[in-house]
């Protein structure tokens, strides 16, 4: 659900850094927001303070939310805790290897050009209209 950014409650964080905003701003900017921030039910953000911050650098006026019950001070910790725990960054090498395959996709080498214009000359001759 889409929330007010002004009416969002911030309260004492367990990050005390929050690294790069402008280039997770920059990511928003072009991708949106990819993962909503997460709320309680009295609007105190629970997990989600950098895309907040970037979301209020880059202007918007509204934010997706996934609004929880956790009112309780411990609930809402142990989410935040959870929430920054349970993710895992992508190894060196399969950045490496990702952001490699991007680059082939993007920029297909001749073959790869002859071989997606026959698929489509193919998918055309065959198509049921």
């Amino acid at each position: 659900m889409q929330v007010p950014i002004d009416r969002i409650k911030v309260r004492r964080r367990v990050r005390k850094e929050p690294g790069d905003i402008d280039a997770l701003a920059a990511s928003m900017n072009v991708h949106g927001l990819l993962h909503p921030i997460v709320l309680d039910r009295g609007n105190r953000l629970i997990a989600g303070g950098r895309r907040l911050a970037a979301a209020k650098r880059l202007g918007w006026k509204t934010i997706n939310a996934l609004i929880v019950d956790a009112d309780d001070k411990a609930d809402r910790l142990e989410l935040e805790l959870e929430e920054n725990v349970q993710r895992s960054a992508l190894s060196y090498l399969e950045l490496e290897e990702g952001y490699a395959r991007l680059e082939r996709m993007r920029r297909p080498n001749i073959f790869r050009r002859i071989w997606e214009a026959l698929k489509a000359l193919v998918r055309r001759l065959f198509r049921r209209d």
